[in-house]
């Protein structure tokens, strides 16, 4: 008998269930975000760090490994080796996360997807628009998990933020602000940083710096919880700081289907902001707003009522399917690494109903998939366009 890793007796309400053994998950790139996604996943329960590519220096790759505890032959210099390599395992592992930078994406997601492995990638998904449209013919042609890490989108409070406007708790939308507000690159000599220094070279990140890095986390989110897609943008594009090859700044004009206008700015400028990531939606009925700073809580608000603080946990108005990705009660904070396990747990649940054959109902899981992953390819490529042609209005493509 085939192994099954969800229980029989699967329900797709409540909590999620425990699979009858943890995934074994490979890490491509070694630097700060893959210990913190790799941290996540352990934290979900549902995964074990298993092996890495996490050097293309061989030397250097086996001593990363030790620090991460992974046997010395899992420690490999190459993407295309440890894909080869992990195939022929009989204990070989299930699914990759890519965190490299940009420019490594498109290749390493493809070697995987093409030896049979499903994947977790950092976003941009690609640096180019035709890589990541072939990344979603790859994803539909196989039928393999291709998850995108859009993390801010798995915090409990965004996912009742989501349900609530879906559910018309603010009337219809008519406005969509977004915005990622961080201070980090007022440091003098933060731009010679070995983590930084690649973020803005074009070579590695693509035609941008903040758009691509931050500003598609603010375009993913607001789309997220509104549930409109971002159709139209103008944009431009600044340096605020000391010179620099790409832009620490960007401020846009939006607008989403229906012709619903919003604003969208982004920037590594702004004195007092770490984590200055930041929706506010308004409609017809009420408003609702949502702060990375303050994740815990969400503020909802009905014309001519008092507002409410909503706060996560169970109960006190927090929808059935939020709970399930909670930890703690209230009162106890939860975190950005909490946010990355419950994306990683939606993956694990993913993969393992792919490989045990079964179709989860849509509202199961709502982990971005390597369609969202293009959508922000598009959404870079379009304030590249505008912010060239001096801040004209420019269409975000559809797929085709």
């Amino acid at each position: 008998m085939s192994e099954k890793l969800l229980p029989a007796d699967l329900s797709f309400d409540g909590p999620f269930p425990r699979l009858s053994r943890r995934l074994r998950i490979g890490v491509v790139g070694g630097g700060r975000i893959a210990a913190t996604q790799a941290m996540a996943a352990r934290l979900s329960n549902h995964w074990e760090v298993v092996a890495g590519a996490l050097s293309s220096d061989s030397d250097k790759a086996k001593a990363r490994g030790a620090e991460w505890f992974l046997p010395e032959e899992r420690c490999y210099s190459s993407f295309a080796e440890m894909a080869e390599a992990e195939a022929a395992r009989p204990d070989g592992i299930d699914a990759v996360m890519i965190t490299t930078p940009n420019h490594v994406h498109f290749d390493a997601a493809r070697t995987f997807l093409d030896a049979g492995f499903d994947v977790i990638c950092d976003k941009p998904l690609t640096n180019e628009l035709t890589e990541a449209e072939e990344l979603v013919r790859l994803v539909r042609d196989s039928g393999q998990v291709f998850a995108v890490c859009y993390a801010f989108a798995a915090f409990p409070m965004v996912r009742q933020a989501r349900g609530m406007v879906k559910s018309g708790a603010i009337g219809k939308v008519n406005q969509v602000h977004v915005e990622f507000m961080q201070d980090w690159m007022m440091a003098s000599g933060v731009t010679e940083a070995e983590h930084v220094k690649w973020r803005l070279d074009p070579a590695k990140s693509g035609a941008t710096s903040t758009t691509g890095d931050i500003g598609t986390h603010a375009q993913q989110l607001a789309s997220f919880v509104s549930g409109l897609e971002l159709t139209n943008l103008r944009a431009e594009m600044h340096v605020c700081g000391e010179p620099k090859p790409l832009e620490d700044t960007v401020m846009m004009m939006t607008r989403y289907e229906g012709d619903v206008p919003g604003t969208l700015m982004a920037t590594r400028y702004a004195s007092g902001n770490r984590g200055g990531l930041r929706v506010r939606l308004y409609g017809s009925e009420g408003g609702i707003e949502w702060d990375l700073e303050k994740s815990d809580i969400l503020k909802f608000s009905q014309f001519g009522e008092p507002d409410r603080i909503l706060t996560r946990g169970q109960g006190g108005g927090i929808e059935p399917g939020v709970e399930r990705y909670t930890r703690l009660a209230r009162g106890f904070s939860e975190g950005v690494i909490e946010a990355w396990a419950n994306l990683y747990t939606e993956f694990a649940m993913a993969v393992a109903a792919r490989k045990d054959g079964v179709t989860p109902p849509d509202d199961w899981l709502d982990y971005p998939r390597v369609e969202h992953g293009a959508v922000g390819v598009r959404f870079v490529d379009a304030a590249v366009e505008s912010h060239k042609a001096g801040g004209v209005w420019v269409a975000c493509r559809r797929e085709p």
